[in-house]
């Protein structure tokens, strides 16, 4: 028999968690946080591109309200006080025996989340260092809020934004190669797909990593994605997916011995027209490219729609561009050119060639940002227009990554002690490059110099004093949400950004 659960929130985060509200000095009324991208460890981002509050913040709220507010509340205090008790039991008895629970209790009876959440304009391109969100309890007693949800918000977003980061890294050099080789750029928005979701660690990473390649992109096979981004972003009807793909059990269910008629019956029966992806490398690729596709040749050029050719194994540049010390003549020129001198294609007026409209190359296996650039180069040093494959981007580049990608923290910057305003800082001398410096005071953010700027020893609490130009706005107070972003305007906003940013270094946007 299965069980069905209701995941209580206020259990989404560090044991440690618990303790600090006694933590803080006595009389904290108000605490205030920031959330900050500390650092860039991706060879040449210097801008995080935020995504994902707005979804985790609408999630967060639902979590809390069906999970706790709407649950009786003998049910969710015996979950909180049960787990407490079990943690600590054991290391610090007497302190699970003084424990007192009624800040729970009393999140209960108020019966919504007492915080507001102030963010940047979602798709924005900000600056490493500058702050992208703040956090802060509006009722006295809950000073210890703000700290508590550090947790559920730091794993909710940090990801949605470095994976947005990341996609438009791949956008920026696809877009780059496309301009060199004479190719339209609109084109690069529907050249690279997210094969994530299966080496994602679970469905919500899945969607969120996908959103955050959709930005830059048109196509996932990410199919979730899809209610995610209506659901919290009111995207329409037209995110894509990826059109038919074969995978090896289907391609090995038929044998080795006839794969030209497991071809042709993919192409003209299953699929008699549009376009569908084969994956190709299930005994012998380059035995495919020499001896199967010539077979199917005609009904390739006959169809109307595009068959891509996948190789899944191997090194991605050497397979695609062409391996010169090779023993095997077509994996000395790659599997572009192999297409190209069966299928052909024309000439663009850069000079690059472009494969013929019915067929082209797939690969999504370990690609990374630097080996689309390599293939990219690979082929334009060849003579063909970058074009001429499809990667596709998967949990390699959208997991392969962590909170440090970015050095993301939630950090508390102020506070309220016994009626003061009190600024806190964090500046550590054992810290190497200013790291984990936080900033001062309350802050705010504004965009001059067509740059994202912080200004932080502020005191804004008790008065009316506001900064003039501020980009960080209301998302979220007191269980309601004040305004929201569609997921056009973030996505315009991101092209526009990215533009501004790295369009003036060069041309790489």
């Amino acid at each position: 028999m299965f069980k069905q659960v209701t995941p209580n929130p206020i259990l989404w985060t560090d044991g440690y968690k618990f303790l600090h509200k006694d933590q803080y000095p006595p009389n904290t009324t108000w605490v205030y946080e920031t959330w900050t991208p500390r650092k860039s460890r991706i060879d040449g981002v210097t801008h995080a591109v935020w995504f994902g509050l707005q979804s985790a913040m609408m999630e967060i709220a639902n979590q809390y309200q069906v999970g706790f507010f709407d649950r009786p509340l003998d049910v969710v205090m015996n979950e909180i006080e049960t787990n407490f008790r079990e943690i600590y039991s054991k290391t610090n008895p007497q302190m699970v025996e003084n424990y007192d629970f009624s800040h729970f209790v009393a999140l209960h009876k108020l019966g919504y989340l007492p915080i507001m959440v102030k963010s940047l304009p979602e798709g924005s391109f900000v600056p490493i260092g500058v702050p992208m969100m703040t956090i802060e309890n509006t009722l006295p007693e809950f000073y210890w809020l703000p700290g508590f949800l550090e947790i559920v918000l730091s794993n909710s977003i940090w990801q949605p934004t470095t994976c947005a980061t990341i996609a438009d890294k791949y956008r920026r050099i696809l877009s780059r190669y496309a301009k060199m080789t004479g190719v339209d750029t609109a084109l690069v928005a529907n050249q690279a797909g997210d094969f994530s979701m299966r080496g994602m660690a679970g469905p919500e990473a899945a969607y969120r990593a996908a959103g955050g390649h959709l930005l830059s992109f048109n196509v996932s096979s990410t199919i979730s994605v899809r209610e995610y981004l209506k659901t919290y972003y009111d995207a329409g009807p037209d995110v894509s997916v990826y059109g038919p793909s074969t995978e090896h059990s289907v391609m090995c269910a038929y044998g080795p011995d006839d794969e030209a008629g497991v071809y042709r019956r993919l192409i003209t029966e299953v699929y008699p027209s549009g376009n569908v992806t084969i994956v190709s490398d299930s005994y012998d690729f380059w035995g495919v490219v020499e001896n199967v596709l010539p077979q199917i040749k005609d009904e390739i050029l006959a169809r109307s729609g595009r068959v891509g050719i996948r190789p899944d194994s191997g090194d991605p540049v050497k397979i695609l561009c062409g391996d010169i010390n090779s023993d095997n003549r077509f994996a000395r020129r790659g599997l572009v050119e192999c297409l190209w001198d069966l299928f052909g294609g024309s000439v663009n007026t850069f000079g690059f060639k472009e494969l013929d409209p019915h067929i082209t190359a797939v690969y999504g296996d370990a690609i990374t940002p630097e080996r689309a650039e390599a293939i990219c180069r690979g082929l334009m040093e060849k003579g063909f227009a970058s074009t001429n494959w499809v990667p596709g981007i998967g949990s390699y580049t959208y997991q392969y990554m962590t909170r440090d990608t970015l050095g993301f923290a939630l950090k508390c910057t102020a506070a309220i002690i016994d009626g003061k305003f009190t600024p806190i800082f964090k500046d550590p001398k054992t810290d190497t490059g200013n790291l984990k410096k936080s900033q001062l005071g309350q802050v705010a953010v504004v965009f001059e110099n067509d740059e994202y700027r912080c200004i932080d020893g502020l005191r804004m609490i008790d008065s009316d004093y506001r900064v003039i130009g501020d980009q960080l706005q209301t998302l979220f107070k007191d269980g309601e949400f004040h305004r929201s972003q569609s997921w056009d305007s973030i996505k315009d906003r991101v092209r526009s950004e990215s533009a501004r940013v790295y369009g003036k270094r060069g041309g790489l946007s």
